[in-house]
């Protein structure tokens, strides 16, 4: 494990009073700004494209995606890793470390350390530690009636990833779309937060578009109207669902989610089914106030991610429902 690290660039930064670089400590100390709360998460996954760079970037994107939906910024990350040394090549490892650095050292964070563990299956992911002013933050129950949906990336990262271990035609391809969004950070999402005081938010991962939304919904005690036509879907996830290839994780989203959806008459199924499509790294979700609409939309698309709408939250259905698909 020295040997790995000695091939990356750590720097020295003014917050970190006491760590592991030079004196070999196990924990690390960090100076805090006043006037902001801590926001703390943690995140790992398995690999989901082949380069080890690259799913090092995804895993580390995945995990500071936490940070940003709260409108916050990333301060301080930890690697997590699980590797089996015994039977792979140490620049493997090597490798999906840089991969995770380079996405820290964007998010203006510092990595101070980490922990390893020997297992027979590649796991890499970010604790991480972030900064939020308490009066301007999103939670995932703050929706209200009329607010816009935005969502900052397509969907179709699950089905994407599917058809690249199948070893699909094209699958160079599959790996460049895939690396594109989930490497990118939410950070402008949460820039949007930050300037437009939204209270309103969630990311988009493992229980998909429908999941992540009727969790929001039901914790802001409002319906969630999704507009199934204007879901950014990758074309190239939608080709390949309809040759069967839907991860499994997306059918039980889908037969886990729909008992409490009310779905309108006439919908396409396999849209249906990957309106739940579990994301890797997937977008935000920002509940917009319509009047803060076109300023979110902006802030979005300058710094280069989507600003779909895809529906807006209503009163709370009668029937309780917290998702409808329309």
């Amino acid at each position: 494990m020295e040997r790995i690290l000695s091939g990356l660039t750590l720097g020295r930064d003014d917050r970190i009073l006491s760590g592991p670089r030079g004196g070999g400590e196990d924990a690390v100390v960090l100076r805090l700004p006043p006037g902001k709360a801590l926001v703390q998460t943690v995140d790992f996954l398995t690999p989901v494209v082949d380069d080890p760079f690259r799913f090092g970037q995804i895993a580390a994107a995945n995990a500071l995606s936490d940070v940003y939906a709260v409108g916050g910024e990333p301060y301080a990350a930890m690697n997590v890793c699980c590797f089996p040394a015994k039977c792979s090549d140490p620049a493997v490892l090597a490798d999906i470390l840089k991969g995770g650095l380079s996405k820290v050292e964007e998010a203006g964070a510092v990595l101070c350390g980490g922990h390893s563990v020997e297992d027979p299956e590649i796991k890499y992911g970010l604790s991480v530690s972030g900064l939020v002013d308490p009066e301007r933050m999103a939670t995932n129950r703050g929706l209200r009636p009329g607010d816009v949906l935005l969502l900052t990336k397509p969907i179709g990262t699950g089905v994407l990833a599917t058809g690249l271990k199948a070893g699909r035609p094209g699958s160079d391809r599959l790996e460049e779309l895939i690396h594109r969004w989930a490497a990118r950070l939410n950070r402008a999402g949460a820039e949007a937060i930050r300037t437009l005081g939204l209270v309103a938010s969630t990311d988009v991962t493992g229980f998909g578009l429908g999941g992540h939304l009727l969790e929001m919904a039901a914790a802001s005690s409002v319906t969630a109207e999704l507009r199934l036509d204007d879901i950014p879907f990758m074309p190239e996830a939608l080709d390949l669902a309809a040759m069967g290839l839907i991860p499994a994780g997306s059918i039980q989203n889908r037969n886990h989610y729909l008992p409490r959806t009310l779905v309108a008459p006439g919908l396409d199924e396999l849209l249906v089914t990957l309106a739940f499509d579990a994301q890797t790294s997937g977008g935000l979700i920002l509940g917009v106030p319509e009047h803060l609409a076109v300023q979110a939309q902006a802030i979005l698309t300058q710094a280069g991610d989507l600003a779909a709408p895809i529906g807006r939250a209503v009163e709370a259905l009668p029937t309780g429902q917290p998702l409808s698909l329309v």
